[in-house]
């Protein structure tokens, strides 16, 4: 039985002592659902062993080993323990830089201790504290609420419900709260405020036993996604490889367990083994570069979705504009200076306990220094602010013998004069006309044309009851306007330009008025013709959204709700899609989104909706982010495609020419240790230098185009290895040492070319390689030359030394094989950017770039 407010926790008015919540942290553990450690050392130790290319190579080692071939198992075992070691010391330093990374983006939780409210971390919250909660927060753990005024709890990260549900007090005689009288962890306050004892925590929370169920299995991102099928696709040619080849040595008379090690490692050749450690070493490194720009990636697939963004969706306030709110005017319905305006409006914002706004804060800011103050006025009630009302109204009774009550309303223009039906003036109020409307609406809107942003208030007296609500929002008297600036930044129109160069369009989704809104975006050169409303995207169906968007740049007076509509209309019309956002009305979007961003600075519910973090809100950092994600993607794919063409062309001239071949073309011994040295370099990539080209565009993982890729450069290099079979064979008269020893140099040899030529789409000799990537190529070609030579290596893995002449011809098929790969390349691209072309231009927002 879940215990009741009285029974959770022994505790008084004042939450627990410090000392009583260290006891139950130490009893109950910290409020995670996550289990300790479990980035621990030993789990991704275990972790790279999982992979079945791994266990395949473990399986021919036990097979070695069980025929007592020990000094081949023990190579095999050897090759595995290398390639898992350094992918383990690589994912171990990409986890512990991103969980440095998280570090900064924690949850605070504000609670009662020792009589004081304290804001603490989530992790430390105990069974038994009193949580405090208002708008935009984040619920840290179950708990049955105490006190609630209007508190609307949003539970679709839990319940998948998008209509918020009213939380009431549960009493505390009460054995067990119904749902309605208990919140619960991952929730978030939409508006009104409330107090609550926390019941449970971590994983015996609901949504921490939900978490259990499904072993908190994150959902598979597009990136991720992409990465496994073609993982799947080579493990099926892997196994197609095996098979045939097999088949074809045992046709031969060859020994079985030669042909079966030497078709194992053929197959387990044509795979990168090093992807995983490849793939967490490259995004860690794009993530820290990111973080020193002030972009921090909470989830580390999601650079592939920020370098893929085609749209970027984004709110008008503190993005396109200054941020800094300033209130220029408190005017009467005539437009005139009113100081009864300033103080109704200080009144209203001084008495809020809702969602914190920087409109409110300019109010305040201003009544200060105009020596306002509520003195006289006692709050008696409020109606917190929502998206569909937009407006606030708080009650209040004068500090007099009479002691009227005065409901304040404060909002959107439009939902306070809809209230109204009279107008102050300076003698007595005055019905609200049809040609009076039309007066304030024109007032209204000129203002906007300026760039102002307007408010409106409005009062009615009201009788004395025990509460108050919406109902009550009614026959109220216009009072006046609230005017605010807030300009658009100096270099705001340079970052959409600089965004527009990438290929990523700007749309702004405001909740703002129509006009302010388009004079921001003229200021900032954005089309302001084309303009849809809240009124307007309600009345179109899915279908008409999904044309309509495409042509639109702004959204004025839009709704949380028709927010995410935007954004799945623009994912329908093909579109990678991000969203910036910082508010409660944001999380909806950013959820919705691609890549969600927000701000450090923003509300609990949108930074734990976002993917990535801006320590800045600035578009400027943004542009950076693109780019960083940009460049570390196509480092990603550059490992992916170049190092699959060229395991796949040597794999395939081996597979082609065993079955004519007097003997086995390399040693299962031999296959691996090039395997594995040409995969050295590949982890340099990380830092290697991108092409200017491959910022400028967004790229996405296609299979198909990485199977094309494949085809056309590893098969480029079949004629070559053909040529070379024969040469060895026909000319130098080689032996099966000296044959297989030719042929490693060369494979080794022309697979460490191809990467300087194909990390580049332009001429190789023009693109500058990153060092690292130059220094490890260089070190293992010297090794490849040099192992015949060095006795111990040499006899360990069966090579022998090469004749001059040989050892020049070798290296002359490489160069012929390279300028080749040179050639083939440029005819490559050029077709992929006029395919690219041509889809751009059937299917507008899908614009995937081909692989690099």
């Amino acid at each position: 039985m879940t215990p009741g407010p009285g029974q959770a926790a022994a505790t008084g008015p004042g939450g627990l002592s410090s000392v009583e919540a260290a006891v139950r942290l130490r009893r109950d553990g910290a409020n995670t659902i996550h289990a300790a450690g479990g980035h621990s050392a030993a789990a991704l130790l275990l972790r790279q062993f999982r992979s079945p290319l791994v266990l395949i190579l473990v399986i021919a080692a036990v097979v070695s080993g069980m025929v007592q071939q020990w000094l081949e198992a023990g190579i095999i075992l050897a090759i595995v323990l290398g390639s898992t070691l350094l992918g383990f010391a690589q994912e171990y330093r990409a986890s512990a830089a991103v969980e440095a990374l998280q570090k900064r983006l924690a949850l605070n939780a504000r609670v009662r201790r020792d009589g004081e409210v304290r804001n603490i971390p989530f992790e430390q919250v105990v069974v038994g504290d009193h949580i405090l909660l208002c708008a935009g927060a984040v619920v840290p753990a179950d708990a049955v609420v105490l006190r609630a005024v209007d508190l609307l709890v949003s539970e679709a990260a839990l319940t998948g419900e998008s209509f918020p549900v009213e939380k009431r007090p549960a009493p505390a005689e009460l054995a067990e709260p119904t749902a309605e009288q208990t919140v619960f962890l991952g929730t978030s306050v939409r508006s009104g405020t409330g107090e609550a004892i926390v019941l449970h925590t971590g994983r015996e929370t609901r949504y921490g036993a939900i978490a259990a169920r499904l072993n908190a299995r994150p959902v598979e991102t597009d990136f991720a996604r992409g990465v496994r099928r073609f993982g799947e696709m080579l493990i099926r040619v892997m196994l197609v490889v095996v098979i045939l080849v097999l088949i074809a040595n045992q046709l031969l008379g060859r020994p079985f367990l030669d042909s079966l090690l030497f078709s194992v490692a053929l197959g387990v050749g044509l795979s990168p083994e090093l992807l995983p450690a490849v793939v967490a070493v490259t995004l860690s490194a794009g993530a820290r570069d990111l973080a020193r720009n002030g972009v921090i990636v909470r989830r580390l697939e999601a650079m592939e979705d920020l370098g893929g963004m085609t749209v970027f969706c984004t709110d008008k306030t503190g993005t396109l504009t200054e941020g800094d709110i300033v209130l220029t005017g408190c005017l009467d319905p005539a437009g005139r200076a009113s100081a009864a305006v300033q103080r109704l409006a200080f009144l209203n914002a001084a008495f809020e306990t809702g969602i914190e706004n920087p409109l409110d804060q300019a109010i305040l800011k201003a009544g200060r220094e105009a020596q306002t103050a509520t003195t006289g006025f006692t709050k008696v009630d409020e109606i917190p602010y929502d998206f569909l009302r937009r407006r606030l109204s708080i009650v209040v009774e004068t500090e007099t013998p009479a002691g009227e009550r005065l409901m304040i309303s404060k909002g959107a223009f439009e939902a306070v004069l809809g209230l109204c039906s009279t107008v102050a003036g300076n003698q007595a109020e005055t019905p609200l006309t049809p040609a009076r409307r039309d007066a304030l609406e024109a007032w209204f809107r000129a203002r906007g044309e300026e760039g102002l942003r307007v408010l409106a208030v409005a009062t009615r007296r009201l009788a004395p009851l025990p509460d108050y609500g919406m109902a009550d929002e009614t026959q109220m008297r216009f009072e006046g306007f609230l005017t605010f600036m807030d300009p658009p930044k100096a270099d705001a129109a340079q970052a959409i330009a600089d965004l527009a160069a990438q290929g990523v369009s700007i749309k702004v989704l405001s909740g703002d008025n129509r006009h302010v809104v388009a004079h921001v975006a003229r200021a900032l050169g954005l089309a302001a013709d084309t303009l849809l409303t809240g009124a307007d995207i309600a009345a179109l169906k899915d279908e008409a959204l999904w044309v309509q968007v495409e042509r639109t740049t702004l959204f004025a007076e839009v709704d949380p709700q028709q927010k995410e509509r935007i954004v799945h209309a623009l994912q329908r019309r093909g579109h990678s899609v991000g969203y910036l956002g910082d508010g409660i009305n944001d999380a909806p979007a950013l959820s919705a989104a691609d890549v969600g961003v927000s701000v450090e600075e923003a509300v609990d519910v949108a930074r734990e909706s976002a993917d990535v973090i801006l320590l800045k809100r600035d578009l400027g950092v943004l542009r950076r982010g693109v780019e960083g994600g940009r460049r570390t993607f196509a480092n990603t794919l550059k490992y992916l495609t170049i190092t699959i063409s060229g395991n796949f062309g040597n794999m395939v001239s081996m597979a082609l020419a065993t079955p004519f071949l007097p003997f086995l073309p390399l040693l299962a011994k031999q296959i691996l240790l090039n395997n594995l040295l040409s995969s050295l370099p590949s982890m340099a990539i990380s830092s290697d230098a991108v092409d200017a080209e491959q910022i400028q565009i967004a790229q996405r993982i296609q299979a198909s185009d990485i199977q094309r890729y494949m085809l056309v450069f590893g098969l480029i290099s079949s004629p070559f290895d053909l040529i070379t079979f024969v040469l060895l064979l026909q000319v130098f008269h080689a032996p099966q040492s000296l044959f297989q020893t030719a042929w490693f140099v060369m494979s080794l040899l022309t697979e460490l070319a191809v990467v300087m030529v194909l990390r580049t789409r332009g001429r190789a000799w023009r693109s500058r390689p990153g060092r690292w990537l130059v220094w490890t190529s260089l070190a293992v070609a010297i090794v490849a030359v040099a192992a015949p030579y060095l006795g111990p290596i040499s006899r360990l893995f069966g090579l022998t030394p090469m004749p001059p002449l040989l050892m020049a011809a070798m290296l002359g098929l490489v160069f012929a094989y390279v300028t080749a790969t040179e050639t083939a390349k440029a005819w490559f691209f050029r077709d992929a950017r006029r395919r690219a072309a041509r889809s751009s231009l059937a299917h507008p927002g899908a614009q995937a770039a081909d692989v690099s």
